[in-house]
């Protein structure tokens, strides 16, 4: 799998170098056997987006940094480039994240899928497991929300700024790792996309993952 994401990575045009982070012999030897760049790291460090900084601060010359997790083997080009829009059209926000429409139905409710609201410029208010924003009068189309994708980009200075910082009550509470900044003050943009993706945490993900696969070559 993440073979997968390591060649999808590398066939986005606007990406300079693509380098797999892992504390993991057996996946340094998988990326090392298509002549992929693997930087190994320390089993300690707490988040994804720490060992990505660990590994950021030996490439100096990089203004933006991509934090692409292993368990994302359908992330395409296309969402790595709209990533990172905001940079290339003159904003710099310290992070940006990528999120698309949440599908109220079936994934309002579902602690797996982590839902984002956002300011009205597009910055991130809140990241959560539990169903938000609550619907007062019960009309789900009054306020937009959003189905986080795991996939950050970072201003490289801020990076480094972010792996020293401590972590916080929301980022342990919720599992997940942006809240660090957020709580810190710091500003996450959300970017948009339409398309679909399926992230590979566990059993049911992976059956998940499979019927997706399937589709996308049946389409």
């Amino acid at each position: 799998m993440v073979q997968w994401v390591y060649e999808n990575a590398s066939r986005c045009s606007i990406i300079t170098k693509v380098v797999v982070a892992t504390d993991s012999e057996e996946i340094a030897a998988v990326i090392k056997a298509c002549d992929g760049n693997v930087e190994m790291t320390s089993a300690d460090l707490q988040t994804g987006s720490d060992r990505v900084a660990t590994v950021a601060e030996k490439y100096p010359d990089m203004d933006i940094v991509i934090n692409l997790q292993g368990d994302e083997p359908f992330i395409k080009p296309k969402m790595l480039e709209q990533l990172v829009a905001p940079y290339l059209a003159g904003d710099k926000p310290e992070m940006a994240t990528l999120a698309r429409k949440l599908d109220l139905e079936t994934e309002y409710s579902d602690p797996r899928i982590v839902k984002a609201i956002t300011a009205l410029n597009g910055d991130a208010l809140y990241f959560s497991r539990s169903p938000i924003p609550y619907f007062k009068s019960g009309d789900k189309a009054s306020a937009p929300t959003y189905h986080h994708i795991g996939l950050y980009a970072f201003r490289r200075d801020f990076l480094m700024i972010y792996r020293n910082l401590s972590q916080t009550p929301l980022e342990k509470a919720e599992s997940l790792e942006q809240l660090r900044a957020l709580e810190h003050g710091y500003r996450i943009r959300v970017c948009l996309t339409e398309e679909k993706t399926v992230e590979v945490n566990d059993e049911k993900d992976l059956v998940a993952a499979q019927s997706f696969k399937f589709s996308l070559h049946s389409d």
